[in-house]
């Protein structure tokens, strides 16, 4: 099986709004597939520095491979963790008064098409959806599935998966997990569509992705680190810098609206972006998955200026 490509999204208007020189040091605080960190070298050739930071030592591995030159020659930096603790990784890389930090805060190709962690349904997998496969301190979906209550697996369904039926779905997870427990993406998929109501069964996929995404969210506890992440890498930026969030589903793009506007009120940052850029036609017909992502860019006032 050919490896599957993490196309990256926006890069053009992320440049563009990014500014990048060459000299700069910058942050991608989620290297996925590697594409936006390829740019943000380029845009800073010949000695600009870049940290590139992932939770999934499979994805760092791929990065490794592609950028062993910018690794040898010290412009990039690639560093294994959580972007939640993104000040003390940047402190220990030597990383500060950086001229841009960038978040793509959606999940990778690599992931859906190539972890066999239960991140789709269209294949039967175990149910994990831990982006750190090997970090025992998280529980998988499929612990979340057997050990919470209706009302928790409802919350999760609903509040985090956006899902309309989650009651219904949860009440279903609590049945079958009865007989036996809920492990794998197919059953994940029965469970889900039986539990719809007839007239909307047909379209199952819809809700199993929303019920998906919920488990997913939970287990990682997405949003939680954005909302964490974000200050600190506002805190990282020199004057003038600027911080980038691309999301793709609206509780993420929620959270970065929020801290930019926060912070506008505060007379911190300036909004670049009075509304998310989107991808256009030709973008998404080369790469469907763009359809849904959102970017927000927001520049740090110097201090004289707030």
């Amino acid at each position: 099986m050919t490896e599957p490509v993490h196309i990256p999204i926006l890069t053009a208007e992320l440049l563009e709004l990014l500014e990048l020189r060459p000299g700069d040091s910058c942050i991608d605080a989620t290297v996925n597939g590697g594409g936006h960190t390829a740019a943000m070298l380029e845009r800073t050739a010949p000695d600009g520095r870049v940290l590139g930071i992932d939770r999934d030592p499979g994805v760092l591995a791929r990065a490794h491979e592609r950028h062993a030159d910018a690794i040898a020659c010290g412009r990039l930096t690639l560093a294994h963790g959580n972007f939640r603790d993104l000040g003390e990784i940047a402190a220990a890389h030597g990383f500060a008064a950086v001229r841009a930090a960038l978040f793509d805060v959606g999940v990778s190709s690599y992931h859906f098409d190539a972890s066999g962690r239960g991140f789709r349904f269209a294949e039967n997998e175990p149910l994990d959806m831990r982006f750190d496969a090997d970090d025992d301190s998280l529980e998988t979906a499929a612990d979340l599935l057997q050990s919470r209550s209706l009302d928790e697996l409802t919350a999760i369904f609903r509040d985090l998966g956006e899902e309309r039926f989650a009651r219904r779905v949860a009440y279903g997870v609590v049945r079958a997990r009865e007989q036996a427990p809920v492990a794998d993406s197919r059953q994940l998929v029965d469970i889900v569509t039986r539990s719809l109501p007839g007239n909307v069964r047909w379209r199952f996929a819809r809700s199993a992705a929303r019920v998906f995404q919920g488990l997913r969210i939970a287990v990682n506890d997405e949003l939680t680190a954005i909302e964490e992440a974000l200050p600190q890498a506002f805190a990282l930026l020199a004057d003038g810098g600027r911080l980038a969030v691309m999301s793709f589903h609206s509780l993420e793009d929620r959270i970065a609206k929020r801290y930019f506007v926060a912070q506008r009120q505060a007379g911190t940052a300036r909004i670049l972006t009075k509304r998310p850029l989107q991808a256009g036609d030709a973008e998404i017909a080369a790469n469907p998955r763009a359809a849904s992502a959102k970017l927000r860019v927001g520049e740090r006032l110097a201090a004289s200026t707030a």
